[in-house]
């Protein structure tokens, strides 16, 4: 697509594990479907797995895994997430890439914002994350400290 490749944080470089309903970027960017269903179904055709998933990511991809495995409880033994974006409804990155890919009503975005999934108990499923303390991005884009009060105002572990 014309520009996709432009910005490291939207675009190629940054799907944000959502499937787009926005044009144009919703006849391509469907990474919510891709890692849950397409990429687990290859995985199985192709190597001796146990049938026991696990998940994990860093930063963006920290984000995925944490909506994802709290979107299907049951589904991974665990999940661990690296510098990820917690409350991307209320992060820079998550607010351009939200709104580029499912417009302006916010109301599509909980669905995607773990902060949102843990307040609205999507899941009881443990969370593992590590972040380190001089990551320039962690006051304006990462914001751990609000996963860890929604999790402790909701007895989340």
């Amino acid at each position: 697509m014309p520009g996709e490749h432009e910005s490291y944080d939207l675009g190629s470089g940054a799907g944000f594990y959502v499937n787009a309903t926005e044009a144009p970027w919703k006849a391509h960017y469907r990474m919510y479907d891709y890692v849950i269903e397409e990429l687990p179904s290859v995985v199985r055709q192709h190597f001796p797995v146990n049938g026991r998933e696990s998940i994990s990511g860093h930063s963006m991809g920290g984000h995925g895994a944490l909506t994802l495995a709290l979107r299907h409880p049951g589904r991974f033994r665990s999940v661990s997430a690296f510098s990820p974006v917690v409350n991307p409804m209320n992060s820079p990155w998550g607010q351009q890439a939200f709104k580029a890919y499912l417009g302006e009503d916010q109301s599509r975005w909980r669905q995607y914002d773990a902060c949102e999934l843990v307040a609205n108990g999507a899941s009881r499923q443990r969370l593992f994350i590590d972040q380190g303390e001089a990551d320039q991005f962690l006051e304006e884009q990462l914001q751990p400290e609000r996963l860890e009060a929604v999790c402790e105002a909701h007895d989340h572990p």
